[in-house]
């Protein structure tokens, strides 16, 4: 069978600043193929430390941040399945909503709204995001769209806002839900 293919979202959160090395490097190791897509402001945070270069070095697609023209082919092969890591607040909010506003929703929109390939969020919130009244029920939408949620207590901890700088982010549990929403081993 050939290896699976992810298709990375990455918004502007702590940890984006790592997701090459325990993350896209790890999963390429275990043979998946990995094609990136950014928010427009992590676009810019990992521009400013040459980490998109590096990105696509390890991958071999170059890094989506905008979308393409009508006739341009599309630059990332078919994935089998998207994973927004890590996700803010503010893309979970407009993912809930359908608000496909940049090229790093469309595709999650597209997945969702499509019901196919499966779709792994993890919101890298800290509880003053989760205490906003319409938290709940983003996550109860996307939930019930199949959406699933690497989210808890168990998983990570809430904290109260730029209380956890430098707090590992759960990289296993990322990557298990990831692998165990396709069936390729």
């Amino acid at each position: 069978m050939s290896s699976p293919t992810l298709g990375l979202v990455c918004a502007a959160a702590g940890g984006i600043e790592q997701v090459r090395e325990r993350l896209i490097e790890p999963m390429l190791a275990d043979g998946w193929s990995i094609a990136v897509t950014l928010t427009p402001t992590a676009a810019t945070w990992l521009a400013a430390t040459d980490e998109i270069a590096k990105i696509e070095a390890a991958t071999g697609f170059p890094v989506r941040s905008t979308p393409r023209l009508p006739d341009e082919a599309s630059p990332h092969p078919t994935v089998d399945c998207y994973a927004a890591v890590p996700a803010t607040a503010n893309l979970v909010a407009k993912l809930a909503l359908g608000i496909a506003d940049n090229q790093a929703l469309t595709q999650l929109c597209e997945a969702i709204g499509g019901r196919r390939p499966p779709v792994i969020v993890f919101p890298r919130v800290n509880a003053a995001h989760a205490a906003q009244p319409a938290w709940d029920h983003h996550l109860d939408a996307l939930r019930s769209s199949g959406v699933g949620l690497v989210y808890g207590e168990q998983v990570w901890p809430l904290h109260s806002p730029r209380s956890a700088p430098g707090k590992e982010l759960p990289w296993a549990a990322i990557r298990e839900a990831i692998e165990s929403s396709i069936a390729w081993r």
